[in-house]
C-alpha cells in the first residue's frame, strides 16, 4: 500500500471503510507530514492533539456505524474561519491571541461531516494579498521547486497560499479556503492542485473574518476534482446567520463526475489573450481546448467586453468594503490594544501597530472611494460596471454551458519578486477577478507544468448555481491531462 499521505480524500475514505487503516492511523500519518514541513510555515497554529481526540471518537462511530460524509479525513482550516476555543488571527497582529467563542458554519459543518483538523493555516493578512507574503506570522513558501533554481523559493499564491500548500505537500488531503478575487484558485494553480470557487451564496460567510462582504465566499482546496466535490458537499448549504446565503438544495457533487461531456458548448472569450500572455500558459490553454473536443464538446469564441474594467473595478470596490468591515478594529472591544493619550490617539496607534502594510493600503484606498465628493466618482460608478460585467457573463451563457481560460497568467514567481509594485501583485488575479464580481463558480486544475517543472492551471467558469456541470467538465479535462507531478521530496 502507498503512503497514506500519498492517498486522495476519496482512496482515503474508501480505505477507512474496507478497515485498511484506523483514523488514528490516518490522522497520524498527516500529523508527522506536518511536522517534516514546518519549514514551508503553511501552519499559523497546529492542534495534533485535538485531531488525534477526533480521530479516536471517528473510529469510534464508524464502529458504531454511524459516520459522516467525511468521517476520518484530516483537513486544514484556513485562519480566516472562525474556530471556537482554537486561535483565529486572520494572518494578523490586530488578533493575535484571539480564540473565538464559537464556531464558523462552514468548519462546524465539516466538523458534523467527521473530517478532522489538523489546525489553522497561514494567509496574506486579513485575505489581503496574492502571494502570501503580507501574513504577520511570516511568507508560507511553495512546496514546488524551479528546475533552473532550486534553491530559490517560490510563493504559493494568495490569499489561501497555506492552505495550497499544506494540501501540495501532503500535510492534509483537503483544506478550506476562502477567495474574494482569485484567492482559491490562484494558489491552487500555483500549488498543482484543484480548488473551486462556489456560486456566491453557496456555503455560509457566517464567522468568516469578513474582507469584502459581497465577494468573499468559502471553498475546497483538494488534490482532485472530486475531492473537491466531496468537501464542497459537507461545506455547502443555507444558514439562517448569513443574510447572503441562498435557500437552495445541495447537490450530490460527487455524482456529477459523470466522464461525459458529449454536445456540451465551451466558450473561449477572445478577451482572456492579452498581448505579453505566456506562451507557456497560451499553450496549455489551447491543449485544454483540445482536451474538452476531444471529449464531444464544442469550443465557441465568445466576447466578455467588460473583462477589461475588471481588475480596476475590483480594486474599487473590495478595498471600500474592507475599509467598512475593517472599522471594527479599533483596540477598544477586542484584539490588539495599544495604549495612547485620548481615545483618538489609542485608535491610532492600536491599528497602525496592528495592520500590514497592504492592508493599511486597502483601508486607505477604500476610505478615499467612499469618502464625501468622491463616492459617486468612484465607488457608485464602479458597482455600475459591475454589473456591466455580470451582464457579459448572462449573455455568454445564452450560448454556451461553460467557459475556459487560464487561471493566473503565470507559474508560481519568487519570494520578494514585485513587492515594491502593489499594482504588479495586483495583476496576478487579473483572469480570476471578473469570476468574482460576477458571484460565478469558477474552479482551477492542474493542466501542465512550464519548463521550469512548475504547475500551470486552468479554469472552468460556469452558470450561477451550476457548479455541478464545472464538476462535469473538470473531471474530464483532469482525466485528460493525467497531472500526477508532484513536489520533489514529498
Amino acid at each position: 500500500m502507498s503512503k497514506l499521505t500519498d492517498l486522495t480524500m476519496a482512496e482515503a475514505r474508501d480505505g477507512l471503510a474496507k478497515g485498511a487503516f484506523t483514523a488514528v492511523e490516518l490522522t497520524g500519518a498527516h500529523i508527522k507530514a506536518t511536522e517534516a514541513q514546518r519549514h514551508l510555515n503553511a501552519f499559523i497554529v497546529e492542534t495534533p492533539d485535538l485531531a488525534l481526540d477526533a480521530a479516536k471518537a471517528s473510529d469510534a462511530r464508524r464502529q458504531a456505524g454511524n459516520i459522516g460524509s467525511m468521517d476520518g479525513l484530516p483537513i486544514g482550516i484556513k485562519d480566516l474561519f472562525c474556530t471556537e476555543g482554537v486561535q483565529t488571527t486572520a494572518a494578523s497582529h490586530i488578533l493575535e491571541g484571539f480564540k473565538p467563542p464559537y464556531e464558523s458554519t462552514v468548519s462546524g459543518k465539516l466538523k458534523a461531516a467527521g473530517a478532522i483538523s489538523l489546525g489553522k493555516l497561514n494567509l496574506d493578512e486579513f485575505a489581503m494579498g496574492s502571494s502570501n507574503q503580507t501574513s504577520y506570522f511570516g511568507a508560507v513558501e511553495n512546496p514546488w521547486k524551479k528546475k533552473s533554481d532550486p534553491k530559490a523559493k517560490l510563493v504559493p499564491g494568495g490569499s489561501s497560499g497555506g492552505s495550497a500548500a499544506a494540501v501540495a505537500a501532503r500535510m492534509v488531503l483537503g483544506a478550506t479556503g476562502t477567495d474574494t478575487g482569485g484567492s482559491i484558485r490562484q494558489p491552487a494553480a500555483f500549488c498543482g492542485i484543484t480548488g473551486i470557487k462556489p456560486t456566491y451564496g453557496r456555503c455560509s460567510r457566517f464567522g468568516i473574518v469578513a474582507f469584502a462582504s459581497s465577494l468573499d465566499q468559502a471553498g475546497p482546496m483538494a488534490r482532485t476534482v472530486r475531492d473537491c466535490a466531496i468537501m464542497l458537499g459537507a461545506m455547502a448549504g443555507y444558514d439562517p446567520k448569513d443574510s447572503t446565503s441562498v435557500n437552495m438544495a445541495v447537490p450530490d457533487f460527487e455524482r456529477a463526475l459523470t466522464g461525459d461531456i458529449r454536445g456540451l458548448k465551451v466558450g473561449i472569450p477572445k478577451e482572456y489573450r492579452p498581448d505579453g500572455l505566456s506562451d507557456e500558459v497560451a499553450r496549455v490553454w489551447d491543449q485544454g481546448i483540445e482536451w474538452l473536443k476531444a471529449a464531444g464538446a464544442t469550443p465557441v469564441e465568445i466576447s466578455l467586453p467588460h473583462t477589461k474594467y475588471a481588475l480596476a473595478t475590483y480594486y474599487i470596490i473590495a478595498p471600500a468594503e474592507c475599509s467598512s468591515n475593517l472599522a471594527r478594529y479599533d483596540g477598544l472591544r477586542f484584539g490588539l490594544r495599544v495604549p495612547g493619550k485620548t481615545l483618538d490617539d489609542m485608535y491610532k496607534k492600536s491599528r497602525a501597530a496592528g495592520f500590514g502594510a497592504e492592508v493599511r493600503r486597502r483601508i486607505l484606498i477604500g476610505t478615499y472611494v467612499l469618502s464625501a465628493g468622491y463616492y459617486d466618482a468612484y465607488y457608485a460608478k464602479a458597482q455600475k460596471v459591475r454589473r456591466l460585467i455580470a451582464e457579459d457573463f448572462r449573455k455568454a451563457f445564452e450560448t454556451v454551458d461553460v467557459i475556459l481560460t487560464p487561471t493566473a497568467p503565470s507559474a508560481a514567481f519568487g519570494m520578494g519578486e514585485g513587492t515594491d509594485d502593489p499594482v504588479t501583485m495586483w495583476l496576478n488575479d487579473v483572469f480570476t477577478i471578473p469570476t468574482s464580481m460576477a458571484g460565478l463558480p469558477g474552479l482551477s486544475l492542474p493542466a501542465g507544468l512550464s519548463q521550469d517543472g512548475l504547475p500551470l492551471g486552468l479554469q472552468l467558469i460556469g452558470r450561477p448555481f451550476d457548479e455541478e456541470t464545472v464538476f462535469r467538465v473538470a473531471g474530464v479535462m483532469e482525466t485528460a491531462a493525467n497531472f500526477t507531478a508532484k513536489p520533489e521530496g514529498v
